[in-house]
């Protein structure tokens, strides 16, 4: 089992930025991929950004560019850096782990507004 905890969201300026941290802790040591999703209101949850244990990243096309995903394997943690934000950008986010056995764990989400 891997428990996760997100912390970092808020309410921020069209053009400010955020930082989102997920730390994990249980089974850490069977943890793969990290990544970011997003649900807004009335829509689908869709993919910010993941990365590999080995550091590779991936991207929605809509936030390349502008958020950056990184990761500190001794800490178990997970971070999104968010620049430029958008008031597209509001949503839960939610942070997602993958193990290698193939078990999913999710976040409770943290809330994102970009408001003026």
């Amino acid at each position: 089992q891997v428990q996760l905890v997100e912390s970092g969201g808020g309410l921020v300026q069209p053009g400010g930025s955020l930082r989102l941290s997920c730390a994990a802790s249980g089974s850490t040591f069977s943890i793969n991929a990290m990544g970011w999703y997003r649900q807004a209101p009335g829509k689908q949850r869709e993919l910010v950004a993941d990365i590999t244990r080995g550091g590779i990243s991936n991207y929605a096309d809509s936030v390349k560019g502008r958020f950056t995903i990184s990761r500190d394997n001794a800490k178990n943690t997970v971070y999104l850096q968010m620049n430029s934000l958008k008031p597209e950008d509001t949503a839960v986010y939610y942070c997602k782990v993958v193990t290698g056995v193939g078990g999913r764990y999710w976040g409770q989400g943290t809330q994102v507004t970009v408001s003026s």
